[in-house]
């Protein structure tokens, strides 16, 4: 699993990233093409998982842009790590634990209904 942390700037239209503790670095002329740009960067550093992002103004012209890589996501890390250590067995873990999350959403949706059209 690998965590990577950008410090990004906006100067004259151009955004900027830096890596926190780190070599990569990339630029744009819009957030959304940097964000890009980082994520493929750190892809190419560590392939060795899935991908998340976050990425926080800090004020207009700066911004925090974390990348990790590997490790899942949310409830599922655990799941996914013990596939990685006991083998095949970690797999159907880890579908029980899509099973429970599945049914703990509908079992959410059903006690969300108060019976009246919020739009209707």
């Amino acid at each position: 699993m690998g965590v990577f942390t950008f410090v990004c700037k906006s100067k004259g239209g151009e955004w900027t990233a830096k890596q926190y503790e780190g070599d990569l670095e990339a630029s744009a002329s819009c957030t959304y093409d940097l964000q890009r740009k980082l994520v493929q960067a750190a892809f190419s550093a560590d392939s060795s998982g899935g991908v998340q992002s976050s990425f926080s103004l800090v004020c207009p012209t700066s911004a925090v842009f974390q990348v990790i890589i590997g490790g899942g996501a949310g409830g599922g890390f655990a799941a996914g790590g013990g596939a990685a250590a006991g083998g095949g067995g970690g797999g159907e873990a880890a579908a029980a634990t899509k099973e429970e999350e599945k049914k703990k959403e509908e079992s959410e949706e059903e006690e969300g209904d108060f019976g009246f059209d919020l739009f209707g």
